[in-house]
């Protein structure tokens, strides 16, 4: 009997769960054999076994390698997204893109620690700045990303993307300092959630200071973020 047959066997709700164990297992797995030996030297082939599936359950839920490496990275944009799509017109859009991503992490700290340990997580993060390769896939998903919310933005604030150029200048302010956190976070001083998202909130409240108005007269900033 194969995977698919054992599990269309089950009741919806079970099937959903195995489901769900299943996927969660290989994502584990597969970061922690990343992590461990290498993303170019691991195969599904390994990822498979140490689940005990076969390699065609593997590619039931993810497309490759480089999907299951940033499965968790997608599931906190997505969260992301909507968020920002649920955020009060009247906000400007900074501060929309702000509270956003701090609810998102309010709700996503949680789900992320019931897939992989966060000490995994951010040793995947640092993989990625690692891995040439991973690297280069994780910026073009930034483009990606960054366009992304630029069209939302300007859907907002009802404004053409193509001929305003304020929400692409909007989201790669905050886009930059976003990575700037995820880099800062990835070093391994604090790998909590929580120290992420303070880390994000702190860096974010200072974008405004750091693009207007004079650094020397007001140096309290760089004192804050010691």
């Amino acid at each position: 009997m194969t995977d698919g047959q054992r599990a269309a066997g089950l009741p919806s709700g079970l099937r959903e769960r195995k489901k769900r164990r299943t996927r969660d297992a290989l994502l584990r797995a597969a970061l922690d054999l990343f992590t461990t030996q290498g993303y170019e030297e691991t195969t599904v082939d390994e990822i498979a076994d140490a689940v005990e599936v076969s390699q065609r359950t593997f590619f039931r839920y993810f497309a490759g390698k480089e999907a299951v490496v940033f499965a968790v990275q997608e599931m906190v944009e997505s969260r992301f997204i909507l968020e920002l799509r649920q955020r009060p017109a009247a906000e400007a859009p900074f501060e929309a893109m702000r509270r956003a991503v701090l609810c998102a992490w309010n709700s996503i700290g949680e789900a992320i620690e019931a897939i992989i340990p966060v000490e995994l997580h951010m040793r995947a993060y640092q993989m990625i700045e690692s891995t040439p390769s991973l690297l280069a896939a994780h910026m073009r998903r930034g483009v990606v990303m960054e366009e992304q919310l630029a069209g939302l933005i300007a859907e907002r604030e009802g404004l053409d993307v193509a001929r305003d150029p304020r929400p692409r200048v909007a989201v790669a302010a905050f886009c930059g300092v976003m990575r700037v956190t995820g880099q800062l976070w990835g070093q391994g001083y604090d790998g909590s959630m929580d120290s992420l998202r303070t880390l994000t909130e702190t860096y974010l409240d200072q974008l405004g200071p750091a693009l207007a108005g004079d650094w020397r007269a007001h140096p309290a900033g760089a004192a804050h973020l010691n």
